[in-house]
C-alpha cells in the first residue's frame, strides 16, 4: 500500500521503529520507506524475525537501507544502546515510531495476580518513555523532528478487564502530550495514536484466543461499522504525521478505531 506523501518530503530522513518487526511497525517501516524515507531502522527482541521484517522492507522499496537492531527499549541499558546503534546506522533520528506493546490481555482487576500490576505498567510505559528521552537530545541538535506513540483506546474510553491496561496506556496518553508542549520549542512534534483492535496483528490474536478479552472483543467488533483498523490504516497515519505535511500538528491523540468509539 503506497502512500501519497510526496517522496522528496522525506529526503535525507532516519526513522527509528521500536516494535519494527511486525504489526503496525512493520506496516509502518513499509509505508515510510515505500514514502521516501532512505534509512530505517527497526527494533526488535528476535533476530530472526527482525531479519525477516528487514527483508519484507527491501522488498517493498529496495533502495532504502534497513537495519535490524536487537534490544528491548524496555531496560535503561539497552533502549540506550539501541539509539546509539541506531544513531550509527542512520546518521540521525529524524522520525521516532514507538509501536511496541506488551503481551498484557484484558482481565478485570480482581482476577490480576498483585505482583503482576508493576510489570503491566511498566512493560507498557517504558519503552515510548525511555526512547522519546534518549531521542529527544538527537533531534534537538538537528532542531527538527516527529515522535509518534502507540498507545490505545483504554486510553480515553473506560472499560471492563482494562483498569491497569488503561492506567498505564493513559500514561502514555499524558506523557506524550506534555512532552509535545515540552520539545516544540526544538522544532519536535509529538503525536500518539490509541487504536482499539488492529486486525491480524499478533496482539489481536492473542486477545480474542480466549478467556475475557476474548468475550470483550467479540463484542467490540460488531461495533466498527466502518471496518476493524489494520497495520496500514494506523500506518498511513503514521506516515502524514511524520512528514511535512504535518507540520503544524502536535500533542494529538487521534483514534483509528472503525468507529468502535469517539474522543
Amino acid at each position: 500500500m503506497a502512500n501519497n506523501i510526496a517522496v522528496h518530503a522525506f529526503a535525507d530522513s532516519g526513522a527509528l521503529i521500536t516494535g519494527g518487526t511486525s504489526g503496525v511497525g512493520l506496516a509502518t517501516a513499509i509505508q515510510l520507506a515505500q514514502a521516501g524515507v532512505p534509512r530505517i531502522a527497526l527494533v526488535g527482541r528476535n533476530a530472526e524475525r527482525g531479519e525477516q521484517a528487514r527483508q519484507a522492507v527491501l522488498a517493498a522499496a529496495p533502495n532504502t537501507q534497513v537495519s535490524f537492531v536487537q534490544g528491548d527499549a524496555n531496560e535503561v541499558a539497552q533502549a540506550q544502546r539501541i539509539v546509539a546503534e541506531a544513531k550509527d546506522k542512520l546518521g540521525s533520528v529524524d522520525i521516532l515510531v514507538n509501536a511496541t506493546i506488551g503481551h498484557y490481555t484484558p482481565e478485570p482487576l480482581q482476577n490480576i495476580n498483585p505482583d503482576d500490576i508493576a510489570p503491566i505498567v511498566l512493560q507498557t510505559v517504558m519503552a515510548p518513555m525511555l526512547m522519546c528521552r534518549l531521542v529527544l537530545p538527537l533531534m534537538r541538535e538537528r532542531k527538527g523532528g516527529a515522535i509518534i506513540n502507540i498507545a490505545s483506546d483504554a486510553a480515553k474510553v473506560p472499560t471492563p478487564g482494562e483498569t491497569v491496561l488503561g492506567a498505564a496506556m493513559s500514561a502514555i496518553v499524558v506523557f506524550s502530550r506534555t512532552l509535545a508542549m515540552e520539545a516544540k520549542r526544538f522544532g519536535v512534534r509529538v503525536n500518539v495514536l490509541t487504536p482499539s483492535l488492529i486486525e491480524g496483528t499478533p496482539t489481536a490474536l492473542r486477545n480474542q484466543a480466549s478467556g475475557f478479552s476474548a468475550k470483550l472483543f467479540e463484542k467490540i467488533v460488531p461495533m466498527a461499522h466502518l471496518g476493524v483498523a489494520k497495520p496500514d490504516d494506523l500506518a498511513a497515519l503514521i506516515v502524514f504525521l511524520a512528514s511535512p505535511a504535518a507540520g503544524r500538528l502536535t500533542g494529538q491523540t487521534i483514534s483509528v478505531n472503525g468507529g468502535i468509539s469517539a474522543g
